[in-house]
């Protein structure tokens, strides 16, 4: 029996892959077919998350583990039928921002309702501002869905989809990546359906039951092996105005995790604050990794980890809050729990890193005949941190794991033009394990456009710390190209002509500089990853070294 248990329980984590996949290959955004800014995952009947996709981010897949009971709620389970589809970007009850749409269809095999499939994708304007941290609260902020049908019985809402039409600057995206979204869970639905005939089982039940059991055993198991302890983490970072405070304190029991957020700074008036149900994706990410990264993810593993924050915090912004920008903040919750477990788990977790990504979107417009308004969205990477074993990767989104967008697919979405992306030098913080190296952009408009830049950064006066001796990485630096600095959150209107220069932040290195192996530093000099300055003033070596490893 629990032989095929696991193979069922395998065939859905391949449902739901296929699911994502879908999403990636109908989508119309390129946040979505190029970031992989989604989530995707198969619900039983009383919407616990069984199994998730590997293409997806965190902060999107465990945030829609608690919105799918949300659905069953506001739109009664009693009410649900076959071709039903639901829909919201609530950001309290979805994923925690506008820019987030939510999509959950109930499954049904032989007429019974066994269960739903649930997906996730931002998409690149839902109206208001436009996407940034420049609204004062989320009437500001774009179009809000509450939760609905999208679809009754395999009818779509035709008002609905005239009022998102008529309130956002790229309706044919939008409704786009809606019906992606809707498709995707659909073939999820289909495949589903195909396996319980297969396996001539009736509904989700008894592959629920064994995968909530052995999920929540090997979770305690690893709880259970942990010394009986409490520690504080605090990470000081940009925020918009003012410098923000995360404070965390992580406490060991014998059968669960406990996470406050208990000193955390409170509210900001801006576009940065983040829902609950995002501090807790990206909390229990950060413990999962720690402690049980290849214990598969779902309702049951991440049950043990008890995240809470005070209300009216950062971290649990209420409505109506400005939230547009939440994954900035949300994206430096692992780090600040790191700080606390490595005081638990010594020689376990990496040093800081870039945390969030390095995001920005143009809003451009003709300046003559011929031009086209348009908006677009690149995603970006700096440095992750150092590892207690391993140099931090180079322009690698953790936590996230969102992919850095290709500057073809960039330059294609609209008039723009990438003039420069490439490895930052020196920006990996030394140590014996170097952090991560961020990138440098210089980016345009075309001829006959000037552009409105929203930047989505932190890191530019507080940089990715080191861990064990380790030194910090390098900070973000915006600026135009006459040299004007630019901050790091924000909209800023760009004159025609200009360019902006980027320049994003390098993780943290790992361990003393004097311990790095030789090999190493030579290696990295000769791959440009860092300079000879640094090479002769921070590893100490000689000029006969450097002159070797540069020929």
């Amino acid at each position: 029996m629990s032989v095929a248990m696991q193979i069922m329980w395998n065939r859905l984590i391949s449902i739901v892959e296929e699911q994502a996949q879908a999403l990636v290959r109908t989508a119309f955004s390129t946040s979505v077919r190029e970031a992989g800014d989604l989530s995707a995952g198969v619900y039983d009947a009383q919407g616990r998350m069984l199994a998730q996709a590997v293409t997806g981010t965190p902060g999107h897949v465990n945030a829609m583990s608690d919105a799918v009971p949300h659905f069953i709620r506001e739109i009664g389970a009693e009410t649900m039928a076959e071709g039903d589809v639901y829909i919201t970007n609530d950001p309290w009850m979805g994923t925690g921002h506008l820019h987030d749409i939510t999509v959950v269809t109930p499954a049904f095999h032989e007429g019974r309702h066994v269960g739903f499939f649930g997906c996730t994708a931002h998409v690149v304007d839902i109206g208001g501002r436009g996407f940034g941290a420049d609204g004062n609260s989320i009437y500001e902020e774009g179009l809000q869905i509450p939760i609905m049908r999208l679809a009754d019985k395999g009818k779509v809402d035709d008002t609905l989809i005239r009022l998102i039409r008529i309130n956002t600057r790229e309706p044919d995206q939008l409704i786009g990546d809606i019906y992606a979204l809707a498709a995707c869970n659909e073939i999820g639905q289909r495949r589903l359906s195909d396996m319980l005939a297969e396996y001539d089982t009736p509904d989700l039940d008894a592959i629920s039951a064994f995968i909530r059991e052995a999920s929540l055993t090997a979770t305690l198991a690893r709880i259970a092996a942990l010394p009986r302890m409490s520690a504080s983490g605090h990470m000081r970072i940009d925020g918009y105005a003012a410098p923000v405070d995360l404070r965390c304190t992580v406490a060991v029991a014998e059968d669960h995790i406990a996470c406050d957020f208990a000193g955390t700074s409170g509210t900001d008036p801006k576009g940065i604050n983040v829902p609950l149900v995002y501090t807790k994706a990206y909390a229990c990410y950060a413990l999962k990794c720690a402690i049980a990264g290849d214990i598969p993810n779902n309702a049951a593993s991440l049950e043990p980890f008890r995240i809470t924050a005070p209300e009216g915090s950062i971290v649990n912004a209420v409505r109506p809050a400005p939230v547009a920008l939440r994954h900035v903040i949300g994206h430096l919750i692992p780090d600040t729990v790191f700080a606390a477990l490595d005081q638990i788990l010594p020689e376990t977790v990496p040093a800081e890193g870039a945390g969030a990504l390095c995001n920005f979107q143009l809003s451009l417009r003709p300046t003559r005949p011929g031009g086209r308004r348009s908006e677009v969205l690149t995603f970006n990477s700096g440095g992750s941190g150092a590892r207690p074993t391993l140099d931090g990767l180079n322009a690698t989104a953790f936590p996230s794991g969102v992919m850095t967008m290709p500057v073809e697919a960039t330059e294609h979405a609209g008039p723009v033009v990438i003039w420069r992306k490439e490895l930052r030098p020196d920006s990996g913080g030394a140590g014996q394990h170097r952090g991560g190296l961020g990138q440098v952009m210089e980016v345009g408009a075309r001829a006959g456009h000037a552009f409105d830049f929203s930047a989505m950064f932190d890191r530019v006066n507080h940089p990715a710390r080191g861990r064990a001796g380790g030194e910090g990485g390098a900070p973000t630096v915006v600026t135009l190209s006459d040299g004007t600095l630019l901050p790091g959150k924000g909209k800023s209107t760009i004159p025609e002509g200009q360019r902006v220069c980027l320049a994003f932040p390098g993780g943290g290195g790992y361990g003393p500089p004097a311990a790095r192996d030789r090999a190493a530093i030579l290696r990295d000099l000769a791959l440009g990853y860092i300079t000879d300055t640094v090479a002769r003033e921070t590893y100490g070596l000689s000029d006969a070294e450097i002159a070797e490893a540069l020929a």
